[in-house]
């Protein structure tokens, strides 16, 4: 039987692996604790799904591509309280069922196969970028990141710049929590508009941070936003994960390329998951609450890796803490045997290998109660 060779090429999503694993740990009744994958485990803010349960209805029907109106203005106003950036809700705004698919298919709008496109992200990262782009039929460009894992402009060469069709940047960045400065973001803007880039700006973590929020490419894209795409979610903003209910906005231009795409795909939430969603996106307390709750885990985290002699690095949003360790699957394993399921950090590519990285999900008290564990099998020879 005939298969996509870039599919084989690519393998399996390399986190399921993992969840395999753990799986069956669990099925045999080992007890385990699994900061392995970003899927908060605090409970969805009650008003949601009530929301929910109240719009469901007696007959149910497509919805549309465009979504809601209502869904569309409450982003509108999130986009204007949150980033001081005034948008068009009718042209400006494009609901979608989650972020995952909305990364994964836009490539399919915007790359050329047929002249070479390039499609640019950092690894290690979400390999999303790279399935999508690749899958598309992109010539992919991972830039692999280091130190302070920003992605910079100078980074990309000339010639790969001037074949790009689209740029992904990731900030606060998944699995690092590191978060870019407005110089350097400017910086990737400005040589993408000269380029003819699309910046897609992948923002799903944009409200998880400690200390000054982080910046959005809509700040720095100015008015009109012109081509730039972020991608905003309400999975770990509002611990949605699993209502499948995200927005991409920005360029008028670009959102109509995507909305003609996905006119296609019929990739759109149900209305009753739009309307829990309004909800979510006019609330801005909850997500207050949820920053405190990550910021207490990743404070937890840090020091057992820190009182060992472990660097935690970036770190500084998201729901990740990234630490140093040296053979990251060594000790990934070690730590399994122990319990606990945690990433190598090379399952997230070029760059990963050394760290690891853990998702800030178990509950306060399993944080601390894993503590000790990571202590000694980060101390064990």
């Amino acid at each position: 039987m005939r298969t996509n060779p870039v599919l084989t090429q690519l393998g399996a999503y390399p986190i399921a692996a993992l969840q395999e694993r753990a799986r069956a740990m669990r099925a045999a009744g080992e007890p385990l604790l699994d900061f392995s994958i970003g899927d908060p485990r605090e409970p969805t803010p009650a008003f949601v799904p009530e929301e929910l349960r109240r719009s469901i209805p007696a007959v149910s029907q497509y919805p549309t591509t465009s979504g809601l109106p209502e869904l569309r203005s409450s982003i509108a106003s999130y986009v204007r309280r949150r980033f001081g950036v005034e948008v068009d809700p009718d042209t400006q705004v494009l609901p979608t069922a989650g972020s995952k698919e909305a990364i994964f298919s836009t490539p399919l709008a915007f790359v050329d196969r047929t002249a070479g496109s390039a499609v640019v992200w950092a690894t290690p990262g979400y390999p999303i970028y790279e399935r999508g782009a690749l899958l598309a039929g992109a010539v992919g460009f991972p830039v692999t990141l280091e130190g302070d894992f920003i992605l910079r402009p100078t980074q990309v060469p000339d010639a790969v710049w001037d074949r790009t069709a689209l740029i992904w940047i990731n900030y606060p960045h998944n699995p690092t929590g590191a978060i870019i400065g407005r110089e350097d973001l400017e910086d990737l803007y400005v040589r993408a508009r000269r380029a003819g880039a699309w910046v897609c700006s992948d923002e799903c973590y944009v409200d998880i941070y400690e200390g000054e929020p982080p910046p959005s490419i809509l700040q720095l894209a100015g008015a009109g936003t012109k081509g730039a795409l972020a991608y905003l979610s309400l999975s770990k903003r509002s611990g949605m994960t699993g209502y499948r209910t995200a927005v991409i906005v920005g360029d008028a231009e670009g959102i109509a390329i995507l909305k003609a795409l996905r006119t296609s795909t019929g990739t759109a939430s149900p209305e009753f998951v739009q309307k829990a969603a309004i909800t979510a996106w006019n609330d801005d307390d909850h997500t207050a609450e949820r920053r405190a709750i990550f910021a207490a885990k990743r404070a937890i985290l840090r020091t057992a890796f820190e009182d060992t002699g472990h660097e935690v690095v970036a770190s500084r949003a998201g729901i990740y803490i990234w630490a140093r360790v040296g053979d990251d699957v060594a000790v990934a394993e070690r730590l399994l045997t122990r319990g606990i399921v945690v990433s190598p950090g090379r399952a997230f590519g070029s760059g990963g290998e050394g760290f690891l990285r853990l998702a800030l999900i178990p509950t306060l008290d399993e944080t601390q109660q894993a503590t000790e564990v990571l202590k000694a099998c980060l101390t064990e020879p």
